[in-house]
């Protein structure tokens, strides 16, 4: 139990409530004893993360409105359950400053969305998943359906036209529904589909795919279904030995699944935050471990980090533009910037993995704000990171 949680509250922990504050500090340190839950093995070789601690809290930050902070506070401001950052084969800080403990397993949320990403890159390295490929050619029961003629690519990308809203705080919107049919909040209508694949199978079409980026979850868990009918295995399988054993992970993870074994591959995955670490290390060295294991293929790390002609238009064309101008969001993970130097996976509720490769810097993040979205949390955390860099790779900055 986090130390600065009161007894009663966990006590009072329910479906309804789960997901809204203050209940989300001790249910998203605990969500396999709030839902259904499926294993992610690992491997019995750990990655070794070695640690050179540094005194970075201290470091002022200017945020965006001009305020100068430190970054002790930005991380007190922003709800932080734990925080770390490696850089040059090291770990210069970890923190834990409300009860969270490096072997507790965190709910990602929609971080999750970057490792299915990932494992879906291994499948087009190894021939099984074609980017170009339509998805009716893998699952042929949806070629009448709104996914039937969406390919990988609009997946990967987000670029399908189905209709799907993405507004947490509608009880109506598609989000919201998918969470009764997960088991993640009390149905409401005896009308749900009875699984997942029955209603993602079920979502229509509202305009041409391949269009603009429009951000939508079920494009994460159409991936994932994707990448079970090509490989011809589970999720949880292809998690486990295409990515989370080769990478070293320390700890087993888990998934969220619904009543038939199918994971929530867009939100659902639970890990430690030195876990989530050692996956920001692949995507700065170019799919490889801190001990040069290739984990993820090298050329697909580098188109998520390229994207290709379309990619920024696509952007560009979208609604959330104005929260990232310049920005990009290729293969399930976000460019911020039109220079491309930082690459983030982001969850609700304050989950980030933030991966700088002009600085090196690689850090993760796991929070429990109240609300979850929140656009200065994000970006003030963002900067706190940044510093972080910039104070690391002065020439008067000699690191440990």
């Amino acid at each position: 139990m986090p130390v600065n949680q009161e007894p009663d509250l966990v006590a009072d922990v329910t479906l309804e409530n789960w997901q809204t504050g203050p209940h989300v500090q001790w249910s998203f340190q605990h969500v396999d004893e709030v839902v259904r839950t499926a294993p992610i093995l690992t491997g019995d070789s750990p990655t070794p993360l070695l640690s050179a601690p540094a005194p970075l809290q201290d470091l002022p930050v200017t945020l965006n409105d001009g305020s100068n902070v430190s970054v002790q506070w930005v991380m007190d401001s922003t709800d932080t359950d734990g925080w770390i950052v490696w850089r040059g084969g090291k770990v210069l800080a970890e923190h834990y400053p409300r009860g969270m403990q490096p072997h507790t397993r965190h709910l990602l949320m929609s971080v999750s969305k970057s490792l299915t990403g990932a494992v879906a890159g291994v499948l087009i390295h190894q021939g099984l998943l074609d980017p170009a490929r339509a998805i009716a050619s893998y699952i042929p029961a949806l070629a009448t359906r709104g996914y039937g003629s969406a390919t990988v690519r609009d997946l990967l990308d987000m670029r399908s036209g189905i209709r799907f809203s993405e507004e947490y705080t509608d009880p109506e919107a598609e989000v919201r529904v998918m969470e009764q049919v997960m088991g993640w909040a009390t149905p409401t209508s005896s009308d749900l589909p009875g699984t997942l694949y029955d209603f993602l199978a079920g979502l229509q079409q509202k305009g041409p795919h391949h269009g603009p980026f429009e951000y939508r979850s079920c494009e994460s868990d159409m991936l994932g279904w994707v990448c079970e009918a090509a490989s011809g295995r589970r999720m949880t399988d292809l998690l486990s030995e295409l990515l989370w054993s080769p990478m070293g992970a320390e700890y087993g993870a888990y998934i969220g699944v619904d009543s038939v074994g199918n994971g929530m591959y867009d939100g659902a995955i639970c890990t430690t935050l030195r876990d989530l670490l050692r996956f920001g290390t692949l995507l700065l060295h170019g799919g490889r471990s801190t001990t040069g294991v290739q984990v993820l293929p090298e050329a697909f790390i580098t188109d998520t980090w390229l994207g290709d002609s379309e990619s920024a238009a696509a952007f560009a064309n979208s609604p959330t533009v104005h929260l990232m101008p310049g920005g990009m969001y290729r293969n399930q993970c976000w460019f911020p910037a039109a220079d491309r130097s930082v690459l983030l996976c982001l969850g609700i509720h304050g989950q980030m993995v933030y991966v700088n490769r002009v600085t090196g810097v690689v850090a993760a993040k796991m929070s429990s704000w109240a609300d979850p979205q929140h656009a200065w949390k994000l970006f003030s955390t963002i900067r706190a990171f940044d510093t972080i860099g910039i104070h690391l790779t002065t020439p008067l900055h000699h690191q440990p």
